[in-house]
């Protein structure tokens, strides 16, 4: 079986925030909001709990109603991933049954954190998640969070199991993603391509599937990159990927890591001062300084967002 096939993931898929309140509870009437706007706004796809949802400082039990809240709101309507990320292998089946109640259509693992598990260890614990897994599988190479950049030749053995469908390949270096995606596009859908002119080349010249960035503050902009590329208006792409480019340019460093504060911090300070429901961080992170917030309005005011 083409295991392509056994999923539509495509387009600008992003890894959204989660709303927390000023004593650091899950506000779920902002998440129904939230939800809400980035499903109008034309979300490719949305995944839940990622590292931008914060999903370090959960509990076990939170995650899992973040799930039956996401999923009783917008299953059926566009596909659903879960941040499944845990220690063991264990812990990451429990969220994806999790999930899979929710009626989720797959779910998000990265190695590991802390404990840094070599090759060997690693095809061990994808192999186990892959052999109980509720739903198919999206292998996340996330390098600034881990501590891990998973080689080529470890990416070509996790994605020959039977139920990994897809790679989100989050290297920051240009040469590493093209690698990744001429040896194993074939295989599995892989994301990851920039919005920028070396995205828009590959894209056309070669095709892909798509984008699982961070936030989606700058709504129908990032998944419209996508709906006007798919299209043949390549120079509408362009300038949505430009305002793309200008926000990550602006608040993240060429390794990803944000200049004003934690990503989930710097993406919520921008739906908040658009007047839609970012909230809070959870400790240890802090939400980002008025100084920062300043330099994000300003970002913002330049794309239009925003009124000066």
């Amino acid at each position: 079986m083409d295991k392509r096939s056994i999923v539509g993931w495509q387009g600008y898929i992003p890894a959204i925030t989660t709303p927390f309140d000023a004593e650091g509870a899950i506000d779920f009437d902002a998440l129904s909001r939230l939800l809400e706007w980035l499903h109008s706004e034309g979300m490719h796809g949305l995944l839940i709990a990622g590292t931008t949802g914060e999903w370090p400082s959960m509990r076990g039990e939170e995650r899992c109603r973040l799930f039956a809240a996401a999923g009783n709101q917008l299953s059926g309507k566009l596909p659903l991933l879960a941040g499944c990320s845990a220690f063991t292998a264990e812990g990451v089946l429990e969220f994806a049954r999790s999930a899979a109640d929710a009626h989720f259509d797959g779910i998000v693992v990265t190695p590991p954190p802390y404990f840094r598990p070599n090759a060997v260890e690693l095809l061990a614990f994808y192999s186990a998640i892959d052999k109980e897994t509720p739903l198919p599988i999206c292998i996340y190479n996330w390098p600034p969070g881990t501590g891990i950049d998973m080689p080529l030749s470890l990416l070509e053995q996790l994605t020959d199991l039977p139920n990994v469908v897809a790679l989100k390949q989050s290297t920051s270096k240009l040469e590493r993603f093209v690698a990744t995606f001429f040896a194993l596009n074939d295989k599995v859908r892989i994301f990851g391509h920039a919005m920028d002119e070396h995205g828009l080349a590959l894209l056309q010249a070669r095709g892909g599937d798509g984008t699982m960035g961070a936030g989606a503050v700058l709504g129908h902009v990032q998944p419209d990159f996508y709906n006007n590329l798919w299209a043949g208006r390549i120079e509408e792409a362009r300038a949505c990927g430009q305002q793309d480019r200008v926000i990550m340019d602006a608040w993240y460093t060429p390794e990803l890591v944000g200049k004003f504060g934690s990503g989930p911090a710097i993406l919520k300070a921008a739906l908040n001062a658009q007047g839609l429901p970012g909230g809070h961080v959870r400790p240890p992170l802090l939400d980002v300084s008025e100084e920062g917030r300043a330099s994000i309005r300003e970002t913002l005011v330049s794309l239009g967002r925003i009124a000066n």
